[in-house]
């Protein structure tokens, strides 16, 4: 708890005693009267005294498991358990940073007798991740405003809203031809069970009958077996830039790229996962973020906790010390030698470029998905445009696939792709 002065009465001491002066020597009872005047409000001045604050705390949500998106109630009540009066009392409560008030205020000015209560609620809108709310910060001033205490007090229980993602799918993603020996989904060059036409040849004994080819056999009397196209299952790695330098957004108030990206990676797993792929999650964080790649409905609770609650996808930066060249090779013996990798970042400066490249270097394939946080409102802003264009041109031309993401929804942006790369 602090205490110390407003100043809000400076100046009054010397102001009272000028103007007593001043009508004894001009005889003016007036000023004399002002004089008197001041010397009462000196006196309340001083003697007026800013009691310590001695609050009771309570926090409710109207949901902590919300759905992105939707709006939670929070209602604050307040109750002076000392023993003075608060005349002048004003709260702040602290809202995770994460989180916008979109009705209502955060902050109360009220009176308490010993005893007594207030109440006050406000609504924030639910985004992803797990947000603990800060201590509540109540001013007291004296009557006369001149001193004012300052304290904070925590709830009983700490008021933590989690929100995670649905992981609902969006369109099929366009893979490079790096499988597993799991069967499943990306085309190979080779024959096998599939869909998609591959070629014929002779008919061997034992061949199943739906695979033999009966127009060749109606045209020139010999039987031939038709061959498919094999699928088989990718090992994907959703890779996430989740530095600082990441957190970049065209405006304020504007969703920043590390959040677009989680978004896209949390379309991305429940997409590939759908389709019989191996997916595995991780982040450039100072928080270290790894989910082996998997399949299953267990896999898919674990990746759907993770992108909802953990430090290294948050929607706020971290102040942690980040050592990038540590977490590349780190990342780099984790990674499946099968393993094709999805780098979501906003390209914002060379180191992500860099690592895009010594991935792609190690013999994983790699497709950047590229969350586009630049506006050119000012010449700086013109330049940093400018800059990550040339980042994303030398990526292409060194072979690695770059998906600009703009305004439009991932699934759009996915599709135009999708037709560009396989023109």
């Amino acid at each position: 708890m602090s205490a110390f002065e407003t100043n809000r009465w400076t100046g009054i001491e010397g102001a009272t005693l000028l103007a007593g002066a001043v009508g004894v020597v001009a005889q003016q009872p007036s000023l004399l009267l002002v004089a008197g005047l001041g010397v009462a409000y000196t006196a309340y001045a001083w003697f007026g005294v800013a009691p310590p604050p001695t609050l009771e705390l309570t926090r409710e949500l109207s949901d902590d498991a919300p759905d992105a998106g939707d709006r939670v109630t929070v209602t604050v009540t307040v109750r002076n358990a000392g023993d003075s009066t608060l005349s002048d009392l004003r709260l702040v409560d602290e809202v995770p940073p994460a989180l916008e008030v979109v009705e209502g205020s955060a902050r109360l000015g009220t009176a308490l007798r010993p005893g007594a209560s207030a109440t006050f609620s406000y609504e924030v809108e639910a985004v992803r991740g797990e947000h603990e709310w800060g201590p509540l910060t109540a001013v007291v001033r004296s009557p006369s405003g001149e001193e004012e205490r300052t304290a904070e007090f925590e709830a009983e229980t700490a008021t933590v809203l989690g929100c995670a993602p649905s992981l609902d799918a969006t369109a099929d993603l366009p893979l490079r031809g790096l499988t597993t020996q799991y069967t499943g989904r990306v085309a190979t060059d080779v024959s096998g069970v599939g869909l998609e036409f591959f070629a014929t040849r002779e008919y061997r004994h034992g061949d199943p009958l739906n695979r033999i080819d009966w127009k060749r056999r109606a045209k020139t009397g010999e039987l031939g077996t038709v061959e498919f196209r094999e699928e088989r299952a990718a090992t994907v790695v959703l890779l996430v830039d989740a530095r600082t330098e990441a957190y970049v957004a065209p405006a304020e108030g504007d969703r920043n790229a590390v959040e677009r990206s989680v978004d896209a990676a949390t379309q991305a797993f429940t997409s590939l996962l759908d389709s019989g792929d191996r997916v595995g999650v991780a982040a450039l964080s100072p928080h270290e973020c790894w989910l082996p790649p998997g399949t299953g409905a267990d896999h898919r609770a674990r990746a759907r906790e993770l992108f909802g609650s953990h430090p290294a996808l948050a929607p706020t930066p971290s102040e942690e010390a980040y050592f990038v060249a540590v977490s590349i090779r780190r990342l780099r013996r984790r990674l499946p030698t099968d393993a094709q990798v999805l780098f979501f970042s906003p390209l914002a400066d060379d180191v992500a470029t860099l690592t895009a490249r010594r991935i792609d270097a190690y013999g994983h394939l790699v497709t950047v998905v590229s969350p586009d946080p630049t506006a050119d409102d000012s010449p700086g802003r013109r330049l940093a445009r400018i800059e990550r264009e040339n980042r994303i041109d030398a990526l292409r031309r060194s072979g690695i696939r770059v998906l600009d993401w703009g305004e439009e929804p991932l699934a759009t942006e996915l599709a135009r792709a999708a037709r560009r790369w396989s023109a």
